[in-house]
């Protein structure tokens, strides 16, 4: 007997034939890296290289060490840390992840077949059975479009990721090399200091000194060692910090700083419509909408398989000895008896409010933190600009004029002496200033997305905290 042809409907072989155009996902050339890659280049100006092998490792380690075979700038701890912080390459795996689940998502699901023979007196049963998750293969074009989403979200989610990472590496930087300089500085103090309190005991034994005087020589000098411990291990902690930002170990960590921060900008451009070029720029947001619109694809999905949770068809082939061959199909349907997926849309309903509200909730985020780094950018470079041009040139004026006295013999070494302790708080105000203007700058690019508009691009003028402690040792 010729065996009869498994009647599939038309309605069922276009969904299975669309879903097997759909079912051409594969895994992509970069794995998504593409659009870390590109952040970096355009916002940062640097590479980000994704290590999966010894000889990538080989590239990054020789690439790290001809960045520090000289002292470290800025952008070479930035540069650095995007080679070599193990947290930020393991974030990279996320892309893998979500891209395998996009692949998986578009590959049609696996076929099942079951096998039995059985047989009681003379009688004997074989059944064979060929079974089809059809309610997958029909759904499978909106699943493959929310993991599209997801996918795109990721690598969004994992280039801002890497962007914080450059952040961090900048702040650690930063705070390292302000750190050195404020050491440097202390060390300076503790000397002239240190010649005062001997000055002063000198003059004691002579008994051309007062035991009161000479008790506040030796108290400042006695503070200003205190100080020096205390840089010291500041500076140490900053290192560190810097050490982790780059991921460096081993003899890498015995790397150069500069001895100062890098100089002012001559001038602070204004910017304008800054919160509008966060929202356009922040990748964070951008992740945030395709969270939303992947979510919302979700609901739809929920929705459109509320009522039949499993559909299933399968291709019987059947033999007994009494009837012979039997051929034919089967449908597996799950009746919605107790359960009409209300709860199933509800809860996706739920989450898409969710994901609305903190969409929301991220954009007035970002806004608020535009307004706040750029307030304190501005008022950190004015206030840097103002130590540099009216604090320490009028302390400069008055400790050459308190010296043309002293060679005079009209101030006496004290007087020299009293001064350089009164310039310490106007020197280590200008280090802090100087920082703090750094550290509001990579504050507000954090905020606008990882840069700053092209307007902002301005050049250096020097600064003069050098001159200023220099003059400490000059009224030794």
């Amino acid at each position: 007997m010729r065996p009869r042809v498994f009647p599939f409907s038309p309605a069922i072989a276009i969904a299975i034939a669309t879903a097997l155009l759909a079912g051409c996902t594969t895994f992509s050339k970069d794995g998504g890296f593409g659009t870390v890659s590109t952040a970096a280049s355009e916002r940062l100006g640097k590479d980000a290289v994704l290590i999966k092998t010894d000889e990538d490792r080989r590239t990054a380690a020789s690439r790290t060490q001809e960045l520090l075979s000289t002292p470290l700038s800025m952008d070479d701890a930035v540069q650095i840390a995007l080679l070599n912080n193990r947290g930020l390459q393991a974030s990279y795996s996320e892309l893998g992840i979500a891209e395998a689940d996009l692949v998986q998502a578009g590959r049609l699901p696996n076929p099942g077949f079951s096998f039995s023979r059985t047989h009681g007196g003379d009688d004997l049963s074989i059944s064979r059975t060929f079974t089809l998750g059809v309610l997958r293969v029909l759904t499978m074009p909106l699943t493959t479009r929310i993991e599209s989403r997801r996918f795109e979200q990721t690598r969004l989610l994992t280039a801002d990721a890497m962007l914080k990472v450059a952040a961090d590496a900048r702040r650690a930087y930063i705070n390292a090399v302000a750190a050195g300089q404020s050491a440097v500085y202390a060390e300076q103090v503790k000397d002239s200091a240190e010649a005062s309190a001997e000055l002063a005991s000198r003059m004691q034994q002579a008994g051309n000194f007062s035991k009161l005087d000479y008790a506040r020589e030796q108290a400042f000098y006695a503070e200003t060692m205190a100080q020096v411990a205390r840089a010291r291990q500041q500076l140490v902690s900053a290192r560190e910090k810097l050490t982790r930002a780059m991921g460096l170990w081993g003899s890498q960590a015995q790397y150069k700083l500069p001895a100062r921060l890098p100089d002012l900008p001559a001038t602070r451009p204004e910017l304008h419509d800054l919160e509008a070029f966060a929202m356009q720029n922040r990748l964070d947001i951008q992740a945030a909408k395709l969270q939303t619109q992947s979510v919302a694809g979700a609901l739809g999905l929920s929705k459109a398989t509320r009522f039949i949770n499993a559909l299933d068809v399968g291709y019987q082939n059947n033999f007994t000895t009494s009837d012979g061959r039997e051929q034919g199909y089967e449908i597996s349907v799950e009746i919605p008896v107790f359960d009409w997926g209300s709860a199933k849309v509800a809860r996706a309903e739920a989450i898409y409010m969710q994901s609305v509200n903190r969409l929301a909730g991220t954009a007035i985020d970002a806004r608020s933190e535009v307004r706040e780094s750029y307030s304190a950018y501005v008022s950190g470079y004015d206030l840097a600009k103002h130590y540099r041009d009216e604090v320490v040139p009028v302390r400069k004026t008055i400790s050459d004029e308190l010296l043309l006295r002293y060679n005079g013999m009209l101030a006496s070494v004290f007087e020299l002496l009293a001064d350089s302790r009164e310039q310490i708080g106007a020197v280590n105000s200008a280090i802090d200033a100087l920082k703090d203007y750094w550290l509001a700058q990579t504050d507000l690019q954090q905020a606008l997305g990882g840069r700053l508009p092209v307007a902002a691009i301005a050049t250096p003028l020097a600064f003069t905290t050098q001159a200023a402690s220099s003059t400490e040792s000059e009224g030794q």
